[in-house]
Order: structure tokens, then C-alpha cells, then sequence
């Protein structure tokens, strides 16, 4: 992203302090907490709220803290699922393909997608968006296949062609029908924000619904009748759809009046006091192999294992260093490779276990090659905004090293 803003002259050094990052989460939340402050009066420092991001693709969840000064922190790690909005879609393709068979769907797919796109969205304006629920206020669906997907009626079965041509090629969905294409996806949202609030131990005040999704009256609704017990206040915010975008500019201002006589970048008053890490980090050491150690990983007497510095559901503040004195395992090295891993699990012995994923190199040289092992270098890595930041200090001659990694959240 750094590469990409530098290229379009966005910024004049490559990797400038003054271009920061949020996460979308983060920018709803700020968006939410100014909304709150103005409408709920949801002012007071220690009020937990959560954030329900309802897009098309993915659903995500963020549980915040009002701190004082108008700052946030995160009380439990993100989550999210892919069940947004175009699931909803997908199941309704799932109805049509029980109707039409799956060859006639598949092949219409493929070969006229955008008339495909056209009948989804004809499905979406008028029976998605306008679904509450309320059985009484809902009406059947009726789609003319020959008028808004003609395509689709050359790739069915001669069977099917039969039975749609007694009907006209006109297929109703009644109020069960649609009900049961919004339930799958609506359940698993539902889950999430039970699991979220079990995980909570402070008691959540709120549940803002955000994104394009969260406009449904359907999923308003059932989110309010699974939780108005044990949340006090569930709405929608202005503009839920703008909220991620509303929040950054927030959290961009934020900064730029943090303090007009500090460097913006070292500056501790931004918006976002907190975060809780949703991996475990660390990085490999290259130890003497001892019995008990895997065999299988025995390389000429010496092993290398995952060494963890920072642990998955720790709450960082921004800037926060995890340091770690590392001396060279060769008395003849004259360079050290950090080389840097995470893991979604709480603890990992090995770098090659299941579920492990590298996130880069520091490589920093070594001089004084006659001290042997006794040259420490003081590693560090910096958590609490988008990017994470490894440093290196040759604790000898005093140079240092640094390089940053942006990991998609």
C-alpha cells in the first residue's frame, strides 16, 4: 500500500510516517462512537460497544471501549465470516438451480454472466431489500425468466422446458421461499455476535449495525430479538453504508490535531489507544538440537524453533516494543537473518507448523567478528497500528536497523 501511494506521488518519501493505516473495523468504530456522542449520549468513559460491519462479502466484528479524550480501545480480537449480502444472492441461485437444474445455472454462468448479474440484481431490488420479515407486509417475487434472463431458457432439460412453459416461464417466490434464503446467512451473523458477546466479559451497551447489509430489515430485526436483553441500544447509524469512510477521515483528522507541536508520527493521541493482536509473533532460533527435540528437524547437531515475543489477544498501545536479546549462534557470524513469523494459535514450538506463515526478513550485519558470541543485538517488534514494525540494535557499536511490514487485517 506504501508502494502503491508512493508511485501515485501520494506521498514524497517511500516510506514516510506522515501516510498512516486503519482498519476498516477501526474507521467504522470511530464513525459509530461520533454518531453515539451526539445521539445516545454514549459519552462515558468505560462504555463498551461492538460494531457489526455488514457488507456484501464478509461480516466483521469489532467490541470497543470508550477512553477518555475521546480515545478507543479494543476489549476482544476481531472477527468476521463471509456472510454478507451476496450469499443472501447465492441462495437464491441455490432455489433456482433446484427449479432449472444445475447444468442450466452453470452454463448460464459461464456464458452470460452479466444477464445472470442483471437477474440477481433484479432479485435484490425487488424482494431482497424490501424483506422484513413481517409476513403480513411481505409479498411473492415473480420472476419472468423469459423477460429479464431469456438466455437461461436454452440450457435447461427438455423435462424442465415442459413444466416452464406451462408456466408461462414465470417462477413465484412466496414469503417462505425468501425467508429461507435470508435464515442461513442471518444465523451465522447471529452466531458471531453471541460468541463476540460471550467473549466480553464487560457488560456491551451497545450494538451499532454497519455497511450496506446492515439495511436490511430482516437482519435489523432478528439481531434485535436475539440480543435487545442483554444490549440495551441496537440501531443503525447515518449513513451505514459511508461508515468506514466517514471514520477514516476522522481518524486522519484526529491525528493532524493530535498536537500541532509533535511529530504526528510519535504522537500518542490518535483515536485508536488500543488493539488486541489476533496472531501470536515471534521468530526463529537456531538452537543446539537436545534430547526430546524432533529428530526430523536435527540439521548437523542444531534445530531452529519458533521463539514467540508477542501473543495472540495481548492488548498493545500504539508504539509498544516486545524486545528480545539475541547473541549469534556461530562465534564467526558476521550477519544475523530475523527471520519473522505469526500464527493464528495462542503458541507454536516449530516455524513449519500447520497454520504458521512467514512475514519477512531483517537482515543486519555483524562486525567484530573476533568477540565471538559475545555480541548481543537487542530485537524489537512494534505493535499497535496497521504496520509492524521490526528494529534491530547492535548493542556493541549502536547501529541500528528497522524495517515495516503491512499485514492485511
Amino acid at each position: 500500500m506504501r508502494e502503491c501511494a508512493y508511485n501515485a506521488g501520494l506521498i514524497k518519501e517511500r516510506y514516510s510516517e506522515k501516510l498512516q493505516f486503519t482498519t476498516e473495523p477501526e474507521a467504522a468504530a470511530i464513525h459509530c462512537m461520533e454518531s453515539s456522542l451526539k445521539v445516545n449520549d454514549l459519552n462515558t468513559p468505560g462504555t463498551t460497544f461492538m460494531i457489526v460491519d455488514c457488507g456484501g462479502g464478509t461480516v466483521d466484528l469489532t467490541t470497543r471501549k470508550l477512553l477518555k479524550d475521546k480515545q478507543l480501545g479494543e476489549v476482544t480480537e476481531r472477527a468476521g465470516d463471509f456472510c454478507g449480502s451476496t450469499f443472501v444472492d447465492k441462495e437464491f441461485l441455490n432455489a433456482l438451480r433446484k427449479i432449472l437444474g444445475d447444468r442450466a445455472i452453470n452454463l448460464f454462468k459461464d456464458k452470460h454472466y452479466g444477464q445472470m448479474q442483471y437477474m440477481v440484481q433484479e432479485f435484490s431490488n425487488n424482494a431482497k431489500l424490501s424483506f422484513t420479515g413481517d409476513k403480513s407486509e411481505s409479498m411473492s417475487y415473480e420472476l419472468d425468466i423469459e423477460d429479464v434472463a431469456p438466455a437461461l431458457m436454452d440450457y435447461v432439460t427438455e423435462e424442465v422446458q415442459e413444466k416452464m412453459e406451462e408456466d408461462d416461464w414465470l417462477i413465484v417466490f412466496e414469503y417462505e421461499d425468501i425467508k429461507s434464503m435470508f435464515d442461513p446467512i442471518v444465523e451465522r451473523i447471529i452466531k458471531m455476535i453471541q460468541v463476540q458477546l460471550d467473549n466480553t466479559r464487560e457488560t456491551c451497551s451497545a450494538i451499532f449495525m454497519v455497511g450496506g447489509f446492515s439495511q436490511s430489515k430482516y437482519l435489523q430485526k432478528r439481531i434485535k430479538q436475539n440480543f435487545q436483553h442483554r444490549v440495551k441500544n441496537i440501531s443503525v447509524p447515518t449513513n451505514p453504508i459511508a461508515a468506514i469512510s466517514r471514520g477514516a477521515a476522522l481518524y486522519g483528522l484526529s491525528m493532524m490535531n493530535s498536537a500541532s507541536n509533535l511529530d504526528r508520527a510519535s504522537s500518542h493521541k490518535f483515536v485508536i489507544s488500543e488493539r488486541v493482536l489476533k496472531y501470536t509473533y515471534g521468530i526463529r532460533i537456531n538452537h543446539e538440537w537436545k534430547d526430546g527435540d524432533s529428530i526430523e528437524r536435527r540439521d548437523n547437531g542444531r534445530i531452529h524453533k519458533f521463539r514467540s515475543m508477542a501473543q495472540r489477544g495481548t492488548v498493545v498501545k500504539p508504539n509498544q516494543e516486545f524486545t528480545l536479546n539475541i547473541a549469534p549462534a556461530f562465534p564467526h557470524q558476521d550477519s544475523i537473518t530475523f527471520r519473522i513469523y505469526y500464527t493464528s494459535k495462542y503458541d507454536a514450538q516449530y516455524c513449519d507448523d500447520d497454520g504458521m506463515e512467514f512475514l519477512g526478513n531483517l537482515l543486519i550485519s555483524l562486525p567484530d567478528v573476533h568477540l565471538g558470541k559475545s555480541r548481543r543485538v537487542l530485537f524489537a517488534l512494534t505493535f499497535g497500528r496497521m504496520e509492524i514494525t521490526a528494529t534491530a540494535k547492535n548493542k556493541l557499536n549502536g547501529q541500528n536497523y528497522q524495517t515495516t511490514f503491512f499485514q492485511d487485517e
